[in-house]
């Protein structure tokens, strides 16, 4: 194919011996150096400088350096692609290459490989791309690092060094690589194409989908902290509207559900209401779409890494060139327009299942802010609401569209342009953004589940008390023994645990007090059904204060019993576990109280702690940051994965 463009060289073929774009009416024998100047005319991109730019070591300058200078406005701006893109891209364009539409030598090839094999990376400039004619110059620092160019620099052996520190020719050498002098056409059809935007997205997309899969699991979680139902799940919703993404969600939130032991069904109490709340009953019929758009954008990504995006093509069969617009990046702005929409739909199911936790008018009876210790003087997850906020109107912000911002470029040329880089870019970003809303809201659903564990471990050992001390006092009262006594005890004890769920808001000695009173008017409504007795007062206020106070003892011995050896895995469903499991145990992000929050202080410099239960001194935000660093590193998507695998397993068995 590269004899027959040489063959060809008296014909015009766009790029080989006219200029480029808007220039195209421009003719050139000079079919190499054409090449040579398209490469170096596109290496416009700003990156960082190997070393600050300084002046002669004079006084004046000494002394300019040593003076105090003023604060930057902001901290470094990231001008540089990551290495993964770079990377990725290499592949694809050599993927695109290889079909034998593009006109290039073996070599050019070859020596791409080569980068890949010997971990070559060269440092490419993250903005300055429309992706219209493909990413030109990203690209065209892919063929300076083959060419061996001085002024490109890169990565090598993983090793980064100082910025700037090895240029391509150095590189190459390093590895007895030969140069490459690029032929006609062939820097041309380095840079024509939409390597370095698709190499964005499926990355991009990638991550989609492992969150998309993260966000059912936290839903799962988020039924069980919300006591909810697995009713909303049942297979018959997405049988009658069987839309396959709900179809699959409801699949898969049941199956996680699987031995649930907090889950209530068939909820009959007048005093709760009587279907789930939104977030989590409409949790599949929500995140279905998204979950249709994921498919949709992995798709598109899918054909563009397996398509030639170069122009123009040579059709080596039939002798011809075609001058057309594969280059064009437009799908995969599509794709990721799509992906950040389905991101910030899943930051709306996440952020408001997080609230909803938090807050005790919508939480089923947890403590407000999820505190384990008093309510007054606790506000653990107060902070956690506020950020997950912050974080979710930034995602409704970066879910817009970029393709909606095209302007004219080069010299009116490229009146349509993707901008699929920069599509591809803010959807990396907004998926860091969900990552750390899911990391936020993580923290908060173990909260949850131990706090729902802890309450179960004390109502298991309160009851024993709580029923002997019922039967004495309506003894006392004069109820005798039989169907109405044991009816009696057990409507006293639903009344106790219904104010339980009522009284989250309060400190625990006011709290129980509170819940005893609640139960006098009923007492005395049996009493006068019973024998009426002029001491029946005296005897249920008796009864009140000692009651109280044997539930604030029992509570407290609970709590601290269970903080000492909390493990909330007995009551969870088969996801939830899996995930507890892992951040309790792998990450050792604990159940939070205020010690384990705590400062510690220490006595001089080299003395040991004094006051603690705080090892290193985290926060809030560092059990947060723990959560999200194993999010972004890929190591939390393997239990949420293990989650699927086990219900494809299940319906395979099915």
């Amino acid at each position: 194919m590269f004899n027959w463009m040489i063959s060809v060289l008296s014909y015009l073929i766009f790029g080989v011996n006219t200029g480029f774009g808007g220039s195209a009416d421009t003719r050139t024998h000079e079919h190499q150096e054409l090449q040579l100047i398209l490469i170096r005319e596109l290496h416009y991109g700003i990156l960082a400088s190997s070393s600050p730019t300084t002046g002669p070591d004079d006084g004046e300058n000494t002394a300019r350096l040593a003076s105090p200078s003023p604060l930057p406005p902001a901290g470094p701006a990231v001008l540089e692609m990551p290495k993964a893109w770079v990377r990725a891209a290499i592949l694809i364009r050599i993927n695109s290459l290889v079909s034998s539409y593009s006109g290039v030598r073996p070599v050019v090839v070859e020596r791409l490989r080569d980068l890949v094999n010997f971990n070559i990376t060269p440092r490419i400039p993250l903005r300055g791309s429309i992706s219209a004619s493909g990413d030109l110059s990203p690209l065209s620092y892919l063929s300076g690092a083959i060419q061996g160019k001085t002024t490109i620099t890169v990565w090598n052996n993983g090793h980064e060094g100082s910025l700037g520190s090895l240029t391509a020719a150095e590189a190459l050498a390093t590895h007895n690589l030969t140069p490459v002098t690029l032929g006609p056409k062939e820097g041309l059809a380095i840079v024509n194409g939409t390597a370095i935007s698709a190499a964005a997205a499926a990355i991009a997309i990638h991550e989609a989908h492992q969150l998309a899969v993260l966000s059912q699991v936290m839903t799962a979680m988020s039924v069980e902290a919300l006591r909810g139902t697995d009713e909303s799940f049942d297979p018959l919703f997405a049988e009658l509207r069987p839309h396959p993404g709900q179809r699959e969600a409801s699949r898969n939130i049941l199956r996680f559900l699987a031995g649930s032991n907090l889950l209530c069904r068939n909820q009959e109490r007048d005093d709760v209401l009587r279907q789930d709340r939104y977030s989590i009953r409409t949790a599949a019929q929500w995140l279905g779409p998204a979950l249709e758009d994921l498919v949709l954008a992995h798709q598109q990504v899918t054909i563009e890494l397996n398509s030639v995006t170069d122009n123009p093509l040579i059709d080596s069969a039939r002798n011809k060139s075609l001058h057309g617009g594969n280059f064009q990046a437009r799908a995969i702005t599509s794709a990721m327009e799509k992906t950040r929409q389905a991101v910030q739909t899943i930051s709306r199911m996440l952020f408001t299942q997080c609230t909803e936790i938090i807050n005790p008018s919508t939480s089923q009876g947890l403590p407000p802010n999820l505190v384990a210790d008093e309510p007054s003087t606790s506000f653990v997850m107060k902070a956690v609401d506020l950020m997950v906020a912050a974080l979710h109107s930034e995602l409704g912000f970066l879910a817009n569209p970029v393709g909606s911002h095209v302007q004219t470029a080069e010299m009116g040329n490229q009146a349509l342009n993707s901008l699929a880089l920069i599509s591809a870019r803010y959807t990396h970003t907004a998926l860091d953004v969900l990552s750390q809303l899911a990391a936020a809201h993580l923290l908060a659903l173990c909260q949850a589940l131990d706090l729902r564990a802890m309450m179960h471990y004390f109502v298991q050992s309160l009851m024993p008390e709580f029923f002997e001390e019922t039967k004495s006092i309506l003894d006392a009262l004069g109820v005798r023994e039989g169907l109405s006594f044991e009816r009696h005890v057990a409507d006293l004890w639903a009344l106790f645990l219904t104010c339980l769920d009522q009284t989250t808001r309060m400190d625990s000695e006011q709290r129980f007090k509170a819940m005893v009173k609640s139960l006098q008017p009923a007492l005395i409504e049996i009493a006068h059904s019973a024998q009426p007795n002029r001491d029946t007062i005296s005897l249920i206020l008796t009864w009140s204060e000692h009651l109280a106070t044997s539930c604030l003892e029992i509570f407290n011995h609970s709590r601290e019993a269970y903080f000492t050896h909390r493990d909330a895995t007995p009551y969870l469903g088969s996801a939830s576990k899996r995930l507890y499991t892992y951040i309790r145990y792998t990450l050792k992000v604990p159940f939070l109280r205020l010690r384990s929050l705590r400062t510690p202080r220490y006595d001089g410099p080299e003395s040991e702690v004094i006051e603690s239960g705080n090892e290193g001194g985290n926060t809030t935000g560092s059990y947060i940051t723990k959560i999200y660093e194993a999010i972004r590193s890929g190591d939390l998507y393997m239990p949420s994965m293990d989650c699927l695998r086990e219900v494809s397993l299940c319906s395979e068995s099915s």
